[in-house]
């Protein structure tokens, strides 16, 4: 794994974190909660090409493929089909789903340190889900 990807990774949960924050503040609640939608679905749907692009490399079966659709379906889904706090609920049931699949039991090859990496990523971006529900519990958006 190079060097780089525990920094992006991290970056990458910045926002999460800043919108989820963001959420607490009356005059930006409802705009930070779309936006944090948003980046929560383009977030969900780039794991699931993290997948396919594993799947082309080592060969994989049909169903390694249909894995690595289901969270871009699932993160539209949940974007287009639910209000905020399901949706909110449904992605972050979406990161579970895709860090299990990404687990050490996981068919596909990775290294032990993407492993890691991809659990503390998935367990910082589903508490900053849970975060943002906070958040709209606090007052309606």
């Amino acid at each position: 794994m190079a060097p780089a990807a525990p920094w992006l990774g991290w970056a990458g949960v910045l926002p999460f974190l800043a919108l989820a924050g963001a959420a607490f503040l009356p005059g930006y609640r409802a705009q930070a909660l779309v936006a944090f939608l948003a980046y929560s679905l383009a977030i969900l749907s780039f794991l699931g090409g993290v997948r396919w692009g594993r799947a082309l490399a080592a060969g994989a079966g049909a169903g390694q493929y249909v894995r690595a659709v289901v969270p871009s379906l699932w993160a539209w889904a949940a974007w287009c089909l639910l209000p905020p706090a399901p949706a909110l609920a449904a992605l972050a049931a979406g990161y579970v789903l895709a860090g299990a699949w990404d687990a050490r039991g996981d068919a596909l090859p990775a290294p032990t340190a993407f492993r890691r990496l991809r659990l503390g990523l998935g367990l910082a971006v589903v508490a900053c889900h849970a975060l943002a529900l906070a958040a709209l519990a606090s007052g309606a958006a």
